[in-house]
């Protein structure tokens, strides 16, 4: 088997190659730090081939597939994203559309092409990765929330159309709460609780790829928030929310 893993220079993306690798499973390793990804090369005793791109550009994911769609892959992680602080108004807009063209657009484009080759083929599995923000309006993170949200119900709907075409393929989103990664730093905000490693979380999401799973919600405090918000009014949703990013601001 081989896998392509976006973002797979820190974090979550990170250790998912290290979990595959300890499966012996080859690797495609995509992040715009070479450096990085060379280092995790060294790391591993799988074949790796890196690709150092940035895939906010629509051009670079429509060449990494094509450079990467008759090589036998059988799994693909869209891992690369990134949050911003800030009241709505006030947050840079740049940086906004750039966000929104890493978690949305990069997501969109790669598992659209790819899973119509798992669909042909008859086998594979793609997981997005999401985040816990996709569950409720993100004040104060407003964009960040927003693009979760989209690729939680993209890959939603994507699973259903295959379990309705009776496909062998699968597509599953893995919803983490804080992890202990970069995130934090480059988002500009505090967690108040003490996150997950990445290790663990990215242990729990190969598992539960594997097993054909929709959702992925690593802990039982996550899983037991996400039913708690499918049942409270939209207003306390949003109320809770605003409470809550408030209090991570650095």
């Amino acid at each position: 088997m081989k896998a392509l893993i976006t973002g797979a220079s820190s974090g979550i993306g990170r250790d998912m190659a290290r979990v595959l690798a300890a499966m012996d499973i080859d690797l495609i390793l995509v992040a715009r730090r070479g450096d990085r990804l060379r280092e995790l090369k060294r790391e591993l005793a799988v074949s790796v081939n890196i690709v150092i791109l940035d895939v906010s550009v629509k051009e670079n994911c429509l060449a990494l597939y094509q450079r990467f769609r008759n090589d036998s892959v059988d799994i693909l992680i869209n891992n690369a994203g990134f949050g911003d602080f800030g009241e709505f108004t006030q947050t840079d807009l740049d940086k906004e559309l750039n966000m929104i063209s890493t978690n949305i657009q990069a997501v969109h484009i790669l598992s659209k092409l790819f899973l119509r080759d798992f669909v042909k083929k008859d086998r594979g599995y793609i997981l997005n990765v999401a985040s816990s923000a996709a569950f409720l309006p993100g004040p104060l993170m407003a964009t960040y929330y927003a693009t979760k949200a989209y690729v939680e119900r993209l890959t939603l709907a994507m699973h259903k159309e295959l379990q309705k075409r009776n496909s062998h393929a699968s597509v599953g989103v893995l919803c983490p709460g804080p992890v202990q990664t970069e995130f934090d730093r480059v988002a500009n905000v505090r967690f108040m609780m003490k996150g997950k490693t990445s290790m663990d979380v990215a242990s729990y999401a190969i598992r539960g790829m594997f097993k054909e799973k929709a959702v992925m919600i690593p802990g039982i405090l996550m899983k037991g928030s996400y039913l708690l918000c499918k049942c409270l009014p939209l207003s306390v949703q949003m109320e809770a929310s605003y409470h809550i990013q408030h209090r991570k601001n650095r």
